[in-house]
Protein backbone atom coordinates (compact mmCIF):
# COMPACT_ATOMS: atom_id res chain seq x y z
CA UNK A 1 0.00 0.00 0.00
CA UNK A 2 1.69 3.17 -1.01
CA UNK A 3 1.44 6.17 1.18
CA UNK A 4 -1.83 7.78 -1.00
CA UNK A 5 -3.62 4.73 0.14
CA UNK A 6 -2.90 4.96 3.42
CA UNK A 7 -3.76 8.29 3.43
CA UNK A 8 -7.41 7.74 2.18
CA UNK A 9 -7.61 4.36 4.43
CA UNK A 10 -7.00 6.72 7.71
CA UNK A 11 -9.69 9.11 6.32
CA UNK A 12 -11.90 6.63 5.85
CA UNK A 13 -11.39 5.21 9.37
CA UNK A 14 -12.09 8.54 10.59
CA UNK A 15 -14.95 9.09 8.76
CA UNK A 16 -16.35 5.74 9.84
CA UNK A 17 -15.65 6.87 13.32
CA UNK A 18 -17.31 10.25 12.86
CA UNK A 19 -20.79 8.29 11.66
CA UNK A 20 -20.37 5.92 14.83
CA UNK A 21 -19.95 8.70 17.00
CA UNK A 22 -22.74 10.81 15.19
CA UNK A 23 -25.31 8.60 16.04
CA UNK A 24 -24.68 8.50 19.75
CA UNK A 25 -24.56 12.05 19.41
CA UNK A 26 -27.90 12.63 17.60
CA UNK A 27 -29.30 10.01 20.05
CA UNK A 28 -28.59 11.88 23.22
CA UNK A 29 -30.01 15.07 22.03
CA UNK A 30 -33.26 13.70 20.38
CA UNK A 31 -31.90 14.21 17.09
CA UNK A 32 -34.04 11.46 15.62
CA UNK A 33 -34.14 12.61 12.08
CA UNK A 34 -30.06 13.49 12.45
CA UNK A 35 -29.75 10.27 13.04
CA UNK A 36 -31.84 8.68 10.61
CA UNK A 37 -29.72 10.45 7.82
CA UNK A 38 -26.69 8.79 8.98
CA UNK A 39 -28.38 5.29 7.32
CA UNK A 40 -28.87 4.34 3.54
CA UNK A 41 -32.58 4.94 2.00
CA UNK A 42 -32.73 0.27 2.29
CA UNK A 43 -31.38 0.23 5.29
CA UNK A 44 -31.37 -3.27 7.75
CA UNK A 45 -31.52 -2.27 11.40
CA UNK A 46 -31.86 -5.21 13.84
CA UNK A 47 -32.14 -5.33 17.63
CA UNK A 48 -31.13 -8.32 19.63
CA UNK A 49 -32.08 -8.27 23.17
CA UNK A 50 -30.95 -12.05 23.90
CA UNK A 51 -28.24 -12.02 21.65
CA UNK A 52 -27.43 -15.52 22.10
CA UNK A 53 -30.74 -17.04 20.16
CA UNK A 54 -29.67 -15.42 16.95
CA UNK A 55 -32.95 -14.10 16.53
CA UNK A 56 -33.79 -10.38 16.54
CA UNK A 57 -36.34 -9.19 19.02
CA UNK A 58 -37.06 -6.02 16.37
CA UNK A 59 -36.33 -5.86 12.49
CA UNK A 60 -36.54 -2.38 10.85
CA UNK A 61 -36.35 -2.21 7.19
CA UNK A 62 -35.98 1.09 5.57
CA UNK A 63 -34.90 4.28 6.98
CA UNK A 64 -38.22 6.12 7.18
CA UNK A 65 -39.44 3.30 9.56
CA UNK A 66 -36.54 4.09 11.99
CA UNK A 67 -38.10 7.53 13.30
CA UNK A 68 -40.45 5.41 16.32
CA UNK A 69 -37.14 3.18 17.31
CA UNK A 70 -35.12 6.37 17.68
CA UNK A 71 -38.39 8.76 18.81
CA UNK A 72 -38.62 6.23 21.88
CA UNK A 73 -35.66 7.77 23.22
CA UNK A 74 -38.00 10.43 24.10
CA UNK A 75 -39.58 8.47 27.50
CA UNK A 76 -36.30 8.63 29.32
CA UNK A 77 -34.99 11.89 31.15
CA UNK A 78 -31.68 12.03 29.26
CA UNK A 79 -29.44 9.54 27.83
CA UNK A 80 -25.62 9.08 27.38
CA UNK A 81 -24.16 7.23 24.99
CA UNK A 82 -20.71 6.36 25.37
CA UNK A 83 -18.55 4.64 22.50
CA UNK A 84 -15.80 2.65 23.63
CA UNK A 85 -13.02 0.32 21.36
CA UNK A 86 -14.16 -0.38 17.33
CA UNK A 87 -13.11 -2.52 14.63
CA UNK A 88 -13.36 -1.67 10.91
CA UNK A 89 -12.57 -3.47 7.91
CA UNK A 90 -12.28 -1.57 4.81
CA UNK A 91 -12.73 -3.24 1.09
CA UNK A 92 -13.16 0.15 -1.23
CA UNK A 93 -16.62 1.87 -0.75
CA UNK A 94 -17.71 -1.11 1.49
CA UNK A 95 -16.71 -1.76 5.01
CA UNK A 96 -17.78 -3.70 8.36
CA UNK A 97 -17.13 -2.86 12.08
CA UNK A 98 -17.84 -3.79 15.28
CA UNK A 99 -18.76 -0.98 17.94
CA UNK A 100 -18.76 -1.30 22.02
CA UNK A 101 -21.21 1.50 23.99
CA UNK A 102 -22.01 1.70 27.36
CA UNK A 103 -25.39 3.38 27.37
CA UNK A 104 -27.41 5.41 29.88
CA UNK A 105 -30.67 5.48 30.31
CA UNK A 106 -32.31 7.87 33.39
CA UNK A 107 -35.13 8.27 34.32
CA UNK A 108 -37.64 9.50 37.15
CA UNK A 109 -39.81 7.78 39.09
CA UNK A 110 -42.24 8.54 42.15
CA UNK A 111 -39.59 11.63 42.52
CA UNK A 112 -36.55 8.93 42.40
CA UNK A 113 -33.85 8.88 39.89
CA UNK A 114 -33.88 5.44 38.45
CA UNK A 115 -30.66 4.70 36.20
CA UNK A 116 -30.57 2.09 32.83
CA UNK A 117 -27.37 0.84 31.81
CA UNK A 118 -27.05 -1.77 28.96
CA UNK A 119 -24.02 -2.57 27.12
CA UNK A 120 -24.27 -2.79 23.42
CA UNK A 121 -21.98 -4.35 20.38
CA UNK A 122 -23.00 -2.97 17.21
CA UNK A 123 -22.29 -5.46 14.02
CA UNK A 124 -22.28 -2.48 11.43
CA UNK A 125 -22.20 -3.13 7.54
CA UNK A 126 -20.90 0.75 5.97
CA UNK A 127 -21.17 1.97 2.77
CA UNK A 128 -19.79 5.01 0.97
CA UNK A 129 -21.96 6.79 -1.53
CA UNK A 130 -21.77 10.25 -2.64
CA UNK A 131 -18.16 10.12 -0.64
CA UNK A 132 -20.20 9.86 2.54
CA UNK A 133 -19.91 6.84 4.43
CA UNK A 134 -23.39 5.31 6.00
CA UNK A 135 -24.77 2.66 7.95
CA UNK A 136 -26.05 -0.01 5.43
CA UNK A 137 -27.44 -2.45 8.59
CA UNK A 138 -26.59 -1.87 11.81
CA UNK A 139 -26.95 -4.73 14.16
CA UNK A 140 -27.61 -4.39 17.92
CA UNK A 141 -27.00 -6.68 20.41
CA UNK A 142 -28.07 -5.89 23.97
CA UNK A 143 -25.23 -8.24 26.34
CA UNK A 144 -26.57 -6.83 29.71
CA UNK A 145 -28.51 -4.45 31.40
CA UNK A 146 -28.35 -2.98 34.95
CA UNK A 147 -30.82 -1.12 36.73
CA UNK A 148 -30.17 1.38 39.15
Amino acid sequence: MNYEQKILEAEDRIAIRELVDNYAFCADTRDAQGQMALFTEDTNFEVFYDPKSGIPSQVINGRADLFPVFDNLNTYMTTMHFNGQNSVKLSGNNATGVVYCIAHHLTIEDGKQKLMVAAIKYHDTYIKQNENWLFAERKLFVDWIENR
